[in-house]
């Protein structure tokens, strides 16, 4: 493809994703395809020769886009936003388009430096201590998921800890979280050879909000060392999955230092929020964390380790295929040696363009309207008797459930299961739920960039028109 090829598909590609934004409304939220539908439509083999551009298009508008489920549609309020936005999109043109492998700052030193200086940008933005900063002994690295980030952090923290106490004690290793940690840290802790009876899930209940208690980790940490085991590494949340809980920060971190665990903050869902002056006091006690992760906006994930020489010495190579002065001198940061791969992509242009292209007051004003978004939609709940609130709402996710008749916890969950059946069936919103104390919950999260005020409103009168179809059927 030369020049003027790219010219003439790319406008028809920008042409393809404007008009699908223009109609994104159009579509059913949630997809209705039944499994197996694509190969009903597609060859089994690739074509010999090349079909055209415009065929290409067609088959996307009329095959593909019915399978999709549109996370960017303002009627989307399942799990937590994947958000996209034009400077978003034109960074990662950009980087497909220089296409670099930017493992080493060697392979493409703007990639590498930038992705320093963005790290800086955003860590300052959220107001983290100056150790996590690039210019003492942290610094920051765009992973490719959450789950890269914390698995990174725990192998850091395992390898820190048996260079101390020797490798055969990784059974002796303990990892504590709470029951509403996300799932990818039981997967790290099976990738990382943590032994299964070495994990701690503590359980929390609606008294702290389903926020880990400092008094339960305390009594666990105790009782394992009773045992002759190593606590080393405890996860705390800043917006858990389920409901959006914030962990005590300032508790857990001194329980953290003062037992000598490694103190992970998975930010992932409200990191983002703290850039607001008025959310920032949720990662008051950060100042205690070896790592913290985040995604901004769910979108750019970005993870800060505190002790970047803890990290470079679990996952470092030196192959000689690979060696450079710059390397070998300890002049530049070689970023394969802050994550799980080799080959990195030039990430930190879509970062990079969002903070230049949007700036700080328009990204706070953006998370102040989706959090507003969210009271509107929780007081519409509180106005409905036959609903009730399940969970204090913090930032923009709303836990709800429609109240079963004479107090039928087995009915409840039964109707609310339906309830969400019912309204996804529609396509014309999509949200998804919970188990918080045996209750089936539904959540509204709300965050793609297109919802407005209406967007909310219709949405509740779908759920209330379908709450009284099914109370009226029993």
């Amino acid at each position: 493809m030369d020049s003027e090829e790219l010219r003439e598909y790319a406008h028809k590609m920008v042409d393809f994703i404007a008009d699908y934004y223009k109609g994104i409304e159009t579509f059913p939220v949630l997809s209705q395809v039944q499994p197996g539908y694509l190969r009903e439509l597609l060859p089994d083999s690739a074509p010999a020769r090349p079909d055209s551009f415009q065929d290409v298009l067609d088959d996307i508008r009329d095959k593909i886009i019915p399978g999709v489920t549109h996370w960017q549609s303002p009627d989307y309020f399942a799990y937590y936003p994947s958000n996209s936005s034009i400077a978003g999109f034109l960074g990662e043109m950009l980087s497909a388009g220089v296409n670099v492998v930017g493992f080493s700052w060697i392979t493409s030193p703007a990639a590498t430096e930038l992705e320093t200086i963005v790290m800086d940008w955003l860590a300052k933005a959220l107001k983290l201590p100056d150790a996590f900063l690039s210019t003492g002994h942290g610094g920051g690295v765009i992973q490719g998921t959450a789950s890269e980030a914390v698995l990174v952090v725990l192998l850091a923290a395992r390898d820190k800890i048996l260079r101390k106490v020797g490798k055969d004690a990784i059974r002796r290793l303990v990892v504590y979280f709470s029951d509403q940690t996300h799932a990818s840290l039981q997967k790290a802790c099976k990738i990382g050879g943590i032994y299964p009876e070495n994990i701690r899930i503590l359980k929390t209940d609606s008294s702290t909000d389903y926020a880990l208690s400092p008094e339960s980790l305390s009594k666990a940490i105790s009782q394992d060392i009773t045992s002759g085991l190593i606590p080393f590494f405890l996860c705390a949340t800043i917006g858990t999955t389920s409901s959006a809980a914030v962990d005590p920060l300032l508790a857990l971190g001194k329980i953290s230092k003062s037992n000598g665990l490694w103190f992970h903050v998975d930010a992932a869902y409200a990191g983002s929020t703290c850039i607001c002056p008025e959310f920032r006091h949720y990662l008051d006690g950060v100042e205690e964390a070896d790592s913290f992760n985040m995604m901004l906006h769910k979108f750019f994930l970005t993870n800060f380790d505190c002790e970047r020489n803890a990290l470079i010495q679990s996952l470092s190579t030196k192959p000689v295929y690979l060696e450079n002065k710059a390397s070998e001198e300890n002049m530049v940061v070689d970023y394969k040696d802050w994550q799980i791969p080799l080959g990195r992509r030039f990430r930190s242009l879509k970062l990079w363009m969002v903070l230049r292209l949007y700036g700080l007051e328009n990204l706070q004003g953006y998370v102040r309207n989706r959090v507003e978004l969210a009271r509107t939609f929780e007081e519409l709940v509180k106005k409905d008797p036959r609903f009730e609130i399940s969970a204090t709402r913090i930032f923009s996710l709303v836990c709800f459930r429609l109240v079963p008749p004479h107090n039928d916890e087995e009915l409840g969950n039964k109707l609310n299961h339906e309830l969400l059946d019912a309204v996804n069936s529609t396509g014309k919103l999509f949200i998804s739920h919970t188990v918080l104390s045996s209750k089936y919950i539904l959540r509204f999260a709300v965050g793609a960039p297109l919802t407005e005020e209406r967007h909310v409103f219709a949405a509740w009168e779908m759920l209330q028109e379908k709450a009284s179809a099914l109370l009226k059927s029993l």
